[in-house]
């Protein structure tokens, strides 16, 4: 079977969704809570303010992609994760859990509404008014990356989720440096070789190689399109953020505590990917290790 084959089992089992957008509502704030609850006190400290999440449904015509908004200053207004349903009333789960992961806990959530809770650390404009899209989307995809590193993907239906999210992220860099360095495609590639990155050669190119719906993938070529560097930035950040763990890793020794790493690294607050880089290095010298 190819990796086609399987998806078309996983889009089309009925045992493999949920049915109603109720019901996919109370499924993914059901795996928000359950992730909470797990993490808390073991890989992560979850202030009692930022436990609260809530999943949200948005009215039609915006992006067909999931996303995440933070709490208010006074945390009256949970952090919220938004999922467009675009019509659909059926949900094939095997690709949500890793955005749940991505968009909650332990990804934005954890970072954007724990920055606000650093009144005294940070100014209210880091807190509240910052997003640096290196460090906050590679925190997101390190988060999926975490969650599969500890086991949290139950099912080879949720990790081939997350890998059919990577592959996304790695066309993304491909057409985002083609597109606007007005790149030809490189003679030794088999798709349309040698010709320049157009609107519709990037839709092409996306469809072929995620096998996502074309509807989704106009919407996020439009965004692309709209947004030079943004796409590159998920992998780059990620890359620097896993950089970072290993050295804190090697220089903790036996002694690391991936509970207060993510703790020391998140507390910085948002900033560019060499400021995280040499702020962490800074923090291991200081602590001595």
């Amino acid at each position: 079977a190819t990796v086609g084959d399987a998806k078309q089992l996983l889009e089309t089992d009925p045992v493999r969704a949920v049915e109603g957008v109720e019901a996919y509502q109370e499924w993914l704030q059901q795996l928000h809570d359950e992730t909470v609850a797990s993490l808390d006190g073991i890989h992560f400290e979850i202030d009692e303010k930022i436990r609260p999440i809530e999943v949200m449904i948005p009215p039609a015509g915006g992006a067909l992609i999931p996303y995440y908004t933070g709490p208010s200053e006074d945390f009256s207004r949970p952090g919220r994760t938004w999922w467009p349903v675009d019509g659909r009333t059926r949900f094939p789960k095997w690709g949500e859990v890793s955005i749940a992961y991505h968009e909650g806990v332990p990804g934005h959530h954890l970072q954007v509404a724990g920055a606000r809770l650093l009144t005294e650390e940070l100014t209210r404009f880091q807190r509240t008014l910052t997003f640096i899209s290196g460090h906050g989307e590679g925190w997101a995809l390190y988060a999926e990356r975490l969650m599969g590193e500890l086991g949290y993907f139950e099912t080879p239906d949720y990790y081939l989720g997350m890998l059919s999210a990577q592959a996304l992220r790695c066309v993304r860099v491909i057409i985002d440096i083609g597109m606007h360095l007005e790149l030809e495609i490189p003679p030794a590639e088999s798709f349309h070789r040698g010709e320049k990155w157009t609107h519709d050669l990037m839709l092409e190119f996306a469809v072929q190689r995620t096998q996502r719906p074309r509807e989704f993938l106009k919407s996020e070529i439009l965004r692309y399109l709209g947004w030079p560097a943004q796409a590159i930035a998920y992998k780059v950040g990620e890359r620097k953020w896993l950089e970072a763990r290993e050295s804190a890793r090697r220089s903790a020794g036996a002694s690391f505590s991936l509970k207060g790493f993510h703790s020391r690294a998140l507390a910085l607050g948002p900033m560019g990917l060499d400021m995280l880089e040499a702020e962490l290095a800074a923090e291991q010298v200081a602590r001595g290790t």
